[in-house]
């Protein structure tokens, strides 16, 4: 079976004003978590995926002199803001993170030791709960600025709450994540190794990878994103591919719309979608679709 998604990460300069206007949105967010390398985030909670807010808190220094088969997320996170807030990061679900860093040595798209961590969380009702992460990380020179990796967890009964996956604005979940790059083909063998999908929808306007149901991984030109997404979702695009918008299924595009008008946040009906430019995102493309059965 292909790797689904299992989080998508939003590196933030301002982790509260993230979080604050994710609420306005008319997200549930988790509580402000602490990672011990120097990272801060909020979780947005979906069954069995997630969205990741993240930042680095005070004091925070990056890694330096690190061994080449070692991947440093704290440090990715902080080039990237370094860059500029945004999608930045794509995690896999996996139940074995050793056995797909094997498959990502095997796909030559990464040689780096896992990476272990475990942390304390908070449950809805206040409570504190112990949550377990292990990371397969991977590279493509041909897109250095998308962070890949798959995440086991150890203890989900620890980490998802039915509570905190109920959203006012009707969210059900990630129904997937568009790379807009100017030669999509080229990434097709990198994702393939990645994600375990052998079979790939391959266009003139790029590729698209199904690894759950209702859920894919798209690469599209610029051209194609602006024609899917409007011209202000692509903001200045440098050349360079990036991870560009995340899709969001929700109930009710109706509620969706009240919501985006009642915050004053701006968005552009495109086709079938009601979409969030980095402009008005911090940084991140946000296209909210209505849920498909």
């Amino acid at each position: 079976m292909p790797r689904a998604i299992d989080h998508v990460v939003h590196a933030s300069r301002d982790l509260a004003a993230t979080a604050a206007f994710y609420t306005r949105l008319g997200f549930t967010l988790g509580a402000r978590n602490h990672h011990p390398w120097g990272t801060e985030n909020h979780i947005v909670q979906f069954p069995g995926h997630f969205l990741e807010l993240i930042g680095v808190g005070a004091g925070f220094k990056p890694p330096v002199d690190l061994d080449p088969h070692t991947f440093s997320f704290a440090g990715f996170i902080a080039e990237e803001l370094a860059r500029g807030e945004g999608l930045s990061m794509l995690a896999l679900q996996t139940p074995d993170a050793a056995a797909a860093r094997a498959e990502f040595k095997a796909a030559h798209a990464g040689d780096f030791e896992p990476f272990h961590f475990e942390r304390k969380g908070r449950r809805p009702d206040g409570g504190e709960s112990h949550v377990a992460f292990t990371l397969a990380f991977a590279r493509s020179g041909l897109m250095p600025h998308v962070g890949v990796f798959a995440c086991q967890h150890h203890y989900p009964e620890e980490f998802f709450a039915p509570a905190l996956q109920q959203h006012p604005n009707g969210a059900v979940g990630v129904a997937g994540v568009v790379i807009v790059a100017e030669n999509p083909a080229a990434h097709g063998e990198f994702l393939s190794g990645v994600t375990g999908q052998r079979e790939m929808l391959a266009t003139s306007m790029g590729i698209d990878l199904e690894v759950a149901p209702g859920q894919s991984i798209e690469v599209l030109t610029p051209v194609a994103f602006t024609h899917r997404f409007g011209a202000a979702a692509l903001g200045a695009f440098g050349g360079e591919a990036r991870l560009a918008v995340c899709r969001i299924a929700v109930r009710d595009l109706g509620v969706m719309q009240d919501i985006l008008d009642e915050a004053g946040v701006a968005f552009e009906s495109v086709g079938h979608r009601l979409v969030v430019p980095p402009s008005a995102a911090r940084g991140a493309a946000l296209a909210f679709e209505a849920v498909t059965d």
